[in-house]
């Protein structure tokens, strides 16, 4: 399998250049050449499948032999270590709880395997590579804790000064070691922006490798496709339509890879909060980018979605075709706390702000629809811990590995947003 950019097919590179680069040098995103094909005998057979081997299934049509195949199965056994389970809400509608794993976010998927993969291929070269990631929440916990003491790599983590929760900038900015979380005074755009002029223009003198681990990086996306298998595996109803609260897209975008591959979804919805840039695209075929707003699912404060490319090559830059497939909402937080609140007290079930949203999603899109739904329940309910108690009253207890960090100091470098800032810091350590 070969990659090309989103924005040249003819520039082509392996999986292992493609998961070091990050972002192609034109700017563009990496992209499979072709769309994977998982055969029929493989999705009879989806139903009893662990986890682990879908992920093994999967991978190795993405990853080829370029990681030995022996090494390829270690490593999904020990990314995909933790439950994903599929657990019944209300009548029609389940939720696939994404937060079993070590930082309690659906990230830990993507950043594990792509830790994982990352490490393989600077241990095997000997070579030092920096990981500069821009998080509005979830992403910068996974991918600390995913590559936290990884030989041969460093992290550099930036995120927006008091627009994370505080269980979320703990577990950014008390990891230590080779993990380094950056304060930026600005929103998350800003974060990333900064991220790709690093990539654009930091000349790294051929003295490190210098890629990133958010989803714009190939290697976050690919493992983000396995657990819709497994949602599929569980729910054994070809009917079945799934929600996704939608920020930057890349889960969704990992959703549609495996759908393309022949996996059996009836419909995918993305519900995003009141930054309503790809709902507002569904519904007039005009892709207008915008300043983030904030709000109590912050993981989803994107007024730009880096992966929103690569969905409209998968359509065809078609709206019509991509709404065929994809139905988009937007709710205010207002709607988000009344979900929460009335579905823990119909039903018992606690949802964290970006699960709500979700839920609202797959409801909107099940009027009056005699189908099964499935929405994505992304993070802990303990991550949003002042919103979950204002709105419910209940306390959820703090699992372990929060309870840790929450005791530890935070450590963070403060920076303007501004492209010096960030460079100087990169110049003063490595070069």
């Amino acid at each position: 399998m070969q990659y090309i950019s989103s924005r040249d097919k003819n520039l082509k590179v392996s999986f292992e250049e493609a998961v070091k680069r990050g972002l192609a040098p034109n700017k563009g995103l990496f992209m499979p050449e072709n769309y994977i094909q998982m055969d029929k005998e493989f999705i009879s057979n989806l139903y009893g499948m662990s986890l682990q081997e879908i992920g093994y299934q999967v991978g190795k049509k993405y990853v080829g032999n370029e990681i030995p195949d022996n090494d390829f199965r270690n490593l999904c056994n020990e990314v995909l270590n933790f439950d994903i389970p599929l657990v019944k809400v209300k009548n029609n509608i389940s939720s696939l709880e994404l937060f079993h794993g070590p930082t309690c976010a659906f990230k830990d998927v993507g950043a594990r395997f792509m830790a994982r993969c990352l490490g393989y291929f600077s241990q095997k070269n000997k070579e030092k590579t920096v990981i500069l990631v821009a998080t509005s929440g979830d992403t910068g916990s996974a991918v600390a804790r995913g590559f936290l003491n990884v030989p041969g790599v460093d992290v550099i983590i930036l995120y927006p000064s008091g627009k994370v929760s505080e269980i979320q900038e703990k577990q950014l900015t008390t990891n230590g070691g080779n993990i380094t979380a950056l304060e930026v005074n600005g929103v998350f755009d800003d974060c990333q922006r900064l991220v790709k002029t690093a990539f654009t223009n930091f000349d790294t003198k051929g003295k490190f490798k210098l890629t990133s681990a958010n989803s714009i990086n190939i290697a976050r996306l690919i493992p983000q496709s396995f657990y819709y298998y497994y949602a599929v595996s569980q729910a054994k109803n070809a009917e079945t339509v799934i929600c996704v609260p939608s920020g930057n897209f890349g889960n969704l975008t990992g959703g549609i890879l495996a759908w393309k591959s022949g996996l059996p979804v009836k419909h995918f919805v993305a519900a995003t909060n009141i930054n309503d840039t790809v709902p507002q695209y569904v519904k007039t075929g005009i892709y207008t980018a915008k300043p983030s707003k904030q709000t109590i699912s912050n993981a989803m404060d994107v007024g730009d979605p880096s992966n929103f490319e690569r969905l409209n090559i998968i359509f065809n830059q078609n709206y019509k075709e991509f709404g065929e497939t994809i139905s988009s909402y937007s709710f205010t937080d207002e709607q988000t706390r009344e979900k929460m609140k009335e579905t823990y007290e119909k039903y018992g079930y606690i949802l964290d702000p970006h699960g709500a949203v979700g839920l609202l999603g797959v409801e909107k899109y099940l009027e009056n629809k005699n189908l099964e739904g499935i929405f994505l329940e992304t993070a802990h309910p303990t991550k949003f811990l002042d919103v979950v108690k204002s709105v419910t009253s209940v306390t959820p207890e703090l699992p372990e590995t929060l309870q840790a960090c929450m005791k530890k100091e935070k450590q963070s470098i403060k920076i303007e947003n501004n492209y010096a800032d960030l460079e100087k810091i990169l110049k003063d350590r490595y070069l």
